[in-house]
C-alpha cells in the first residue's frame, strides 16, 4: 500500500470511536488529515494528542450545515465519511434526528465532495442494511427489508452514493461495518455498544444484562480490521473495486453467551472476582436481528482484504485498553 505525503484526507466524525482511530492511522502514514466533528457523539480527548501535529486540522462543524461541509472538503483528495448518529434504539426513539444527520448530512457531504473535486468518497455503511434477510452468511447483493429507521438511513446512503457515481462520475465505496469494537469505544450512556458496556460493568462487579437468551450471534469486528478496510478502499487502483459496497468484518460469528465467556476469561486475569459475576437475561430488544455473519469474499477478491484480528485477539487488545483508560474520568 502506497503512502503519499501531502495527500489530504477529510475524516468526518473524526473525534468519534472509529474516526479517531482513522485519524491516528493516516497521520502515522504521513497523510494530511482534516477532522470534521460537532462532538455530538465524539470526544476531544480522542484527538487532543493530534492537535499539535502540523498535518492535523480540526474543524468543529456539523454535516447538517452545507457550508461546514464545503469548508471541510477544501483541498481534500479523499473523504472518509464516518459521521453519523449510530444506534438502532436511538433511531427508534428519535427517527427525525437520525434521518437529518444520516441522510441529510450524508447528501451534504456527497454534494460538497462532488463540487470540491474529491477523488474518492469512502463511507461507513452498515450491516443493519441486511434487515430481515435470514440468509447466512450475508452477501453484499442480497439484502432484506430494513428493521429500523437507522437501517433505512444507511441503505439510503448506499442508494445516494450509487446515484452520484452513475450521474456525476464520482468514485464511491461503502463499507458495511459489522459490530465494530475496540479502543475508544465509549462505555456509557443509553446507546453504549455492548462490549465496552459489559467490560465496564464487569470491572465494577455489576451484572451485565443480555437482551434475550444470549444465543443471538454477531460478527464482532475489531477496529483495526476496519481501519485496514478504509485504507484498502482509499488506495486501491482496481477500477472493478470502485462504486460498490463491501462487508467490513472478520467473517466469523460469536454468540452473546460466548462473548461473555471471553470477557470473563480475559478480565479475570486481572481480577479473579470477575469470574463469579452473574449475568442477567432480559427481554429481546426491538429491531434486533437474531444472527449476523458477513461473507468477506468480495473484499478479499477485489481489495485483497485479509483481516488480522479475530474476536479473541481483538478482545484481548480491547480489554487491555479499557483497563488502562476506564479508570480515568472523562
Amino acid at each position: 500500500m502506497h503512502t503519499k505525503p501531502g495527500v489530504k484526507i477529510l475524516i468526518t466524525g473524526g473525534a468519534g470511536f472509529i474516526g479517531s482511530n482513522l485519524c491516528d492511522h493516516f497521520l502515522g502514514k504521513g497523510y494530511k488529515v482534516v477532522c470534521l466533528d460537532n462532538f455530538a457523539t465524539g470526544f476531544m480527548k480522542n484527538i487532543e494528542h493530534n492537535l499539535s501535529n502540523p498535518d492535523f486540522t480540526l474543524i468543529e462543524g456539523d454535516i447538517r450545515n452545507i457550508d461546514d461541509c464545503r469548508k471541510a472538503v477544501e483541498g481534500a483528495d479523499y473523504v472518509l465519511h464516518e459521521a453519523a448518529l449510530g444506534s438502532v434504539p436511538r433511531s427508534i426513539k428519535d427517527p427525525i434526528t437520525s434521518n437529518d444527520v444520516n441522510v441529510g448530512g450524508f447528501l451534504n457531504m456527497l454534494t460538497a465532495s462532488r463540487d470540491g473535486g474529491v477523488k474518492r468518497f469512502i463511507y461507513a455503511a452498515s450491516s443493519s442494511t441486511y434487515g430481515d434477510s435470514e440468509a447466512l452468511p450475508k452477501v453484499e447483493d442480497k439484502i432484506g427489508r430494513p428493521l429500523s429507521p437507522y437501517a433505512i438511513t444507511k441503505y439510503v446512503n448506499e442508494l445516494y452514493a450509487d446515484v452520484f457515481s452513475r450521474t456525476y462520475g464520482m468514485e464511491t465505496i461503502g463499507l458495511r461495518y459489522f459490530n465494530v469494537f475496540g479502543r475508544r469505544q465509549h462505555p456509557e450512556g443509553a446507546y453504549a455498544a455492548v462490549i465496552p458496556k459489559f467490560v465496564m460493568q464487569f470491572m465494577k462487579h455489576e451484572s451485565p444484562v443480555i437482551n434475550g437468551d444470549g444465543n443471538f450471534s454477531r460478527d464482532f469486528t475489531y477496529v483495526d480490521n476496519v481501519v485496514l478496510m478504509n485504507e484498502l478502499a482509499m488506495t486501491t487502483d482496481n477500477t472493478e473495486a470502485l462504486n460498490t459496497v463491501y462487508n467490513t468484518a472478520y467473517g466469523d460469528r460469536t454468540t452473546l453467551r460466548e462473548l461473555i465467556g471471553y470477557l470473563k476469561d480475559y478480565l479475570s486475569e486481572y481480577d479473579t472476582a470477575i469470574k463469579n459475576v452473574e449475568v442477567i437475561y432480559g427481554p429481546q430488544r426491538a429491531g434486533d436481528i437474531p444472527h449476523s455473519l458477513a461473507s468477506i469474499e468480495k473484499a478479499k477478491r477485489l481489495l485483497n482484504y485479509n483481516p488480522e484480528f479475530s474476536i479473541q485477539r481483538g478482545l484481548k487488545e480491547a480489554v487491555s485498553w479499557y483497563r488502562e483508560n476506564l479508570k480515568q474520568p472523562d
